[in-house]
């Protein structure tokens, strides 16, 4: 229907184009032309309206039936409207050539005109099928966690440097290749330009190939205040969604230059580790008594491991002579606290056992004897690794004072009240 609605003006055109020719119109030649401007004015609007309703039906029946999603992306796009538009502008070039038969000056600029605006409507288009095929590949199951965003980018840039030298070319009326030899001289220029462009391109390059950052990754960068997880990775941006919900914009080219921290191991492997300290007053430290001894030898975790130490170190005093000596071995209360720590994690369901796990002492400060817990927990959502982590210490500082230890606290108010009580 549309190839026939267009044959029938070419052919009418024609047939007309031979009549308005004769000399006796010549007086009335402004007149005629008006007339065939304003009738080619409606014919396009008509053939572009008709366009656009059949290249838009063609492309969601095309989509419908397709089985791939790369068509459904390309309708959101509306890359066949845009290619819709082409129909028409042609169309009207042929419409001017009769209506403005009697003005070839004015019919050079308007046809220059519209091939300018072909050639943009092409460039458009171009741009949406671009924009299209990277959906695409986002969504795509072995592309979704890469940064395939700035090759697409590149690829646009790179398309509009040739539509543009296209424009200039019919507009000037010379050589796209005349022009390359004007981008030598300003080398320098169009470098400052695009430094950003030129950098987050090579930093794309090297994030893609040594797999430092994707999709998803949460990141900490303190430079930049980031802390989150990326949202997107662009040319010359990366987009990170912080836990506060705002947004932080880095440079891609920052990750090169720049350190930060990906937590994609954490993530990938079996536990998130824990890593914290309690500070022991070292005036509680002292030799366990024997009451704290019996006490201890009851409990679950500690019974059978006192049995065992006991019988141990009492076998290696007597065989050494050391049964009343001061330097004979015994057990502290710090030490019995370090193992009741340890077999609790090891017991513990959501501790992985199978990780590093230890209870080691610190350097000691002025603020007492560091005890660390160093383990990981089997569960890497951060909600319930904080929950984890303060069940653990809620129990610890409820228990130390069972060992006969205590924290130490920096004083407050209430303890210089006392004291001046």
């Amino acid at each position: 229907m549309q190839k026939e609605v267009i044959i029938w003006i070419q052919s009418f055109y024609k047939n007309a184009n031979g009549v308005f020719k004769q000399e006796a119109f010549d007086n009335d030649t402004p007149w005629i032309s008006l007339l065939l401007i304003a009738i080619s004015a409606i014919l396009f609007v008509i053939l572009w309206y008709l366009s656009r309703i059949v290249m838009r039906v063609s492309a969601q029946a095309l989509a419908a039936r397709s089985k791939t999603m790369l068509d459904d992306y390309l309708v959101s796009k509306k890359v066949f409207s845009s290619l819709a538009h082409i129909v028409p502008l042609s169309a009207l070039y042929s419409f001017l050539s009769i209506s403005l038969f009697a003005y070839p000056s004015i019919f050079e600029i308007a046809s220059k005109l519209i091939d300018v605006v072909i050639i943009i409507t092409v460039w458009v288009t171009v741009n949406r099928t671009i924009s299209a095929i990277n959906m695409f590949f986002a969504e795509h199951e072995n592309f979704r966690d890469k940064p395939i965003d700035s090759y697409f980018q590149i690829f646009k840039i790179f398309m509009g440097i040739v539509f543009f030298l296209l424009i200039l070319s019919e507009i000037t009326g010379q050589s796209p290749a005349s022009f390359l030899a004007y981008f030598g001289a300003f080398s320098a220029v169009i470098l400052l330009v695009f430094k950003d462009t030129i950098l987050g391109f090579v930093g794309s390059i090297q994030l893609s190939a040594n797999d430092m950052i994707r999709k998803g990754d949460w990141i900490t960068m303190e430079r930049y205040g980031a802390d989150g997880n990326i949202e997107e990775i662009n040319l010359t941006t990366v987009k990170v969604r912080n836990f506060d919900r705002t947004i932080t914009t880095i440079p891609t080219y920052s990750f090169i230059s720049d350190s930060f921290n990906n937590w994609r191991g954490m993530e990938e492997s079996e536990g998130r580790r824990i890593k914290r300290s309690m500070f022991i007053e070292a005036d509680s430290i002292c030799t366990a008594s024997d009451s704290l001894i019996m006490r201890l030898k009851e409990s679950q975790l500690l019974g059978l491991f006192l049995q065992k130490e006991i019988e141990r170190i009492d076998e290696y005093n007597q065989q050494h002579g050391l049964d009343k000596q001061p330097n004979r071995r015994k057990f502290t209360n710090i030490g019995l606290f370090r193992r009741y720590i340890e077999f609790y994690l090891k017991n513990h369901a959501g501790v992985n056992s199978k990780m590093t796990l230890m209870v080691r002492q610190l350097q000691p400060t002025d603020k007492g004897l560091p005890l660390e817990i160093y383990c990981f927990s089997h569960s890497k959502v951060w909600e319930e690794y904080e929950l984890l982590m303060a069940d653990l210490f809620d129990h610890f500082f409820s228990v130390i004072h069972e060992f006969e230890l205590h924290t130490f606290e920096s004083p407050s108010g209430n303890d210089i009240q006392k004291l001046k009580s």
